[in-house]
């Protein structure tokens, strides 16, 4: 059996564990610099803060209605997601990280997984405070809907809920409409609709020859995922990204060229050391530039360059090279510019690389950039960045309501203060 683990909004959750007095208040987590919001908890959601609500825009209500309001605080965040992820190593060695609030595991057999379920739910909350949501069910696909089951009737399942019969499950098809089951896309669900297809068990009810042929093989996988017969396996969705992207609202705006070209330096660096992590090399680099949108009465401007080029690379010398290159031929003077970003596509396996004979990197860069790597994880910070990079600058966005990282930097630690009785 497969169970998912869902922390329940979990950045929200992630500052409420730490400041009691956020505990059935209404509470929205926002984005990069301030600008919308990302995460909202079922208080907030309840007084209409809709999913990226712009800050400026909200003010007013989230006054009127008190609604308390934190910067993203990712420190914290990254930090209880690995805590909660190292505890379900308790209950299964087969753990497989989803994403920062999700996990897949792969459970023993039990005589009641719907306790099962609740033993987790319970022990990740005794240990983190964070509450999550537990689905059970024979295959992922069918974990993922036994998981909306939970959060749809919280009360009702009290936090967990096992599809461990057949009679569960042909009734869980017959409640999940189409657009909810996991991984289905847009294209397909309309693909489907029009087809008069509306529930997940009206989707099992078509043959495999029709999905395969017009939703490929992964379509088919789906379908037998969701009559009972595991075909996405835990390792299957463990895949390298396709695309690696750093973009960036900046602070303030700025027109001058040489800001812009530190900014693109540093985020060209982080694109190229998500590569490697990956193990991976890029063909194409694409720089974008935007201007303020919500400052009407001035210059509005948006722009990118994509740039193929003439060799796989990952490293950050000629990323930056190249992406530096894009930049000079999309800036245009005069704007007041708002944000900017380096995408890198078209991934290749570094180990798969094909060679030409006549345009080819400097074979020098592999050892300095696994150098610079190795340092850059033992001096945590980044220390090790390229001369056009500016050394004593790093990304500080606008975070007027940040709460203490608690976890992770000690002059925010907890201190208690005991007195004997």
């Amino acid at each position: 059996m497969y169970a998912i683990i869902d922390c329940n909004s979990f950045y929200a959750s992630c500052e409420r564990a730490f400041d009691p007095k956020l505990i059935n208040k209404p509470l929205a987590i926002l984005s990069n610099n301030d600008g919308c919001v990302i995460s909202r908890n079922k208080e907030a959601k309840a007084l209409g803060i809709p999913m990226g609500a712009p800050l400026f825009k909200y003010k007013e209500i989230i006054a009127q209605k008190n609604i308390q309001i934190r910067s993203s605080n990712y420190s914290l965040y990254g930090d209880m997601s690995e805590r909660v992820m190292k505890l379900l190593e308790k209950f299964s060695p087969e753990v497989e990280v989803y994403s920062i609030d999700e996990a897949f595991i792969k459970l023993p057999e039990s005589d009641d997984y719907q306790q099962v379920g609740l033993t987790i739910k319970n022990y990740i909350y005794q240990c983190t405070g964070i509450p999550v949501s537990v689905g059970i069910a024979p295959t992922k696909a069918l974990a993922k809907a036994a998981n909306n089951i939970v959060k749809k009737f919280p009360d009702k399942t009290n936090g967990s809920y096992a599809i461990d019969t057949e009679a569960k499950r042909i009734k869980l098809l017959k409640w999940l409409p189409i657009k909810d089951i996991w991984g289905i896309g847009r294209g397909n669900t309309i693909r489907l609709q029009n087809r008069n297809v509306q529930t997940a068990y009206e989707f099992t009810e078509l043959t495999d020859d029709w999905v395969k042929r017009n939703m490929s093989i992964v379509g088919l996988r789906l379908k037998k995922d969701l009559e009972g017969e595991p075909t996405i396996q835990l390792e299957d969705e463990i895949q390298n990204k396709k695309v690696i992207a750093t973009t960036r609202s900046f602070e303030f705006t700025f027109s001058d060229k040489e800001n812009l070209k530190e900014r693109i330096a540093t985020f060209a660096s982080r694109c190229a050391e998500k590569l490697r992590e990956q193990k991976c090399a890029c063909n194409i680099i694409m720089v974008s530039l935007k201007s303020d949108k919500n400052k009407k009465n001035e210059s509005q401007y948006r722009a990118n360059r994509a740039l193929t080029l003439p060799f796989a690379t990952d490293s950050t010398l000629s990323i930056n090279q190249f992406a530096q290159k894009a930049l000079d031929e999309i800036y245009k003077p005069g704007i007041k510019y708002k944000r900017a970003g380096v995408i890198l596509t078209g991934l290749v396996e570094a180990s798969a690389l094909q060679l030409d004979l006549f345009k080819n990197e400097d074979p020098k860069h592999k050892q300095l950039m696994a150098t610079m790597d190795a340092l850059n994880q033992k001096y945590s910070g980044r220390k090790i960045k390229m001369a056009n990079q500016d050394l004593q600058r790093t990304w500080k966005m606008r975070q007027a309501y940040l709460s203490p990282e608690y976890t992770t930097k000690f002059s925010d630690i907890i201190v208690l203060n005991c007195r004997t009785i």
